[in-house]
């Protein structure tokens, strides 16, 4: 068995659709182990559980926070978990390091212009900065060194004249980032939502989004080990089925969503109310995870592959 500890050493070095099931008196609830991250974007988990699709189609979801989805990785493969949200590149590192994950559902997506606004690179509010080559050189505060983080900023420098090889990129959690900006610390910070809407308070933006890796494509999954799903399809379908109600309804209930969003997160509910909101996906499709599996592979040095190798496919 691969432990958790070797996991994430390792990678850092179509849903099935239908109505979901109501339980019968006589059948027990089945428990789930779900890691998220405490913020919006996979907060699909949340909003399942607090408006009863869970308990609506027999599971008891057991929701784990964590940091960061690389950890998330690792958990799953060593079995402390049973699903978990995972970025698509970073589910694509664990392909190329032959860790078995697969994705059984999506979460978010990014939506040009709709969701173009709920990350940026922002800049102290008295920064000389003007445009993407002046921060060749300098130092540029990301959430995480690996994944999505460094990606997305390292894409937007590059395609607007900069060059992201010259940039300093350090860890700084995202709370502690307006603070950064406002001593000095850095030139410059990747921000997402909803910790943007309070660095745009005191700083300013250089450039919002990730429209240089594609105007439209999936984020993130919901992920599992292949033997997992193979141990526990039905559980595998009742899972898919809630997350896609979920996100369709999460998608047409903002206020409500966001209600529910401050009660499990601490987000503050005036910033939810004024912040970018993430969009779910609401199929599970290749073409969609392909941009971000094809720039992770440029920007993280592994050789690009087909989509559909990272999706659960059921034995027949």
């Amino acid at each position: 068995m691969i432990t958790r500890a070797r996991a994430s050493a390792l990678i850092f070095g179509g849903t099935v659709l239908g109505s979901i099931r109501v339980p019968g008196r006589a059948q027990m609830m089945t428990a789930l182990r779900v890691a998220v991250l405490p913020i919006e974007s996979a907060a699909e988990a949340f909003y399942a559980k607090d408006m009863g699709f869970f308990a609506s189609a027999g599971i008891d979801a057991d929701i784990q926070q964590m940091q960061a989805t690389n950890a998330i990785a690792a958990a799953l493969v060593s079995g402390a978990l049973d699903v978990g949200y995972v970025t698509v590149d970073v589910l694509a590192i664990t392909h190329t390091k032959n860790i078995p994950l697969v994705a059984i559902a999506p979460a978010n997506e990014y939506a040009s212009p709709i969701t173009q606004q709920s990350m940026a690179l922002v800049l102290p509010a008295n920064s000389i900065i003007r445009q993407a080559k002046d921060l060749n050189g300098k130092t540029v505060a990301i959430s995480t060194l690996n994944g999505f983080a460094r990606t997305a900023p390292s894409v937007w420098l590059d395609q607007n004249g900069g060059d992201s090889t010259s940039v300093k990129f350090v860890e700084i959690p995202f709370p502690a980032m307006p603070a950064a900006l406002d001593a000095g610390r850095v030139d410059a910070a990747w921000v997402a939502e909803p910790f943007l809407t309070v660095a745009r308070k005191s700083g300013h933006v250089l450039g919002y989004g990730a429209d240089g890796i594609g105007k439209h494509f999936l984020l993130a999954t919901w992920c599992v080990t292949p033997q997992w799903a193979k141990d526990h399809p039905d559980l595998v379908t009742r899972f898919a089925t809630v997350i896609h109600t979920t996100a369709v309804w999460a998608n047409d209930n903002a206020a409500k969503s966001g209600d529910i969003l401050a009660k499990y997160t601490k987000i503050d509910p005036a910033v939810i109310a004024t912040m970018a909101r993430v969009h779910y996906a609401d199929q599970l499709t290749p073409s969609l995870m392909q941009p971000l599996i094809d720039v992770s592979a440029k920007y993280n040095g592994f050789t690009t592959f087909p989509a559909r190798e990272l999706l659960y496919a059921p034995s027949r």
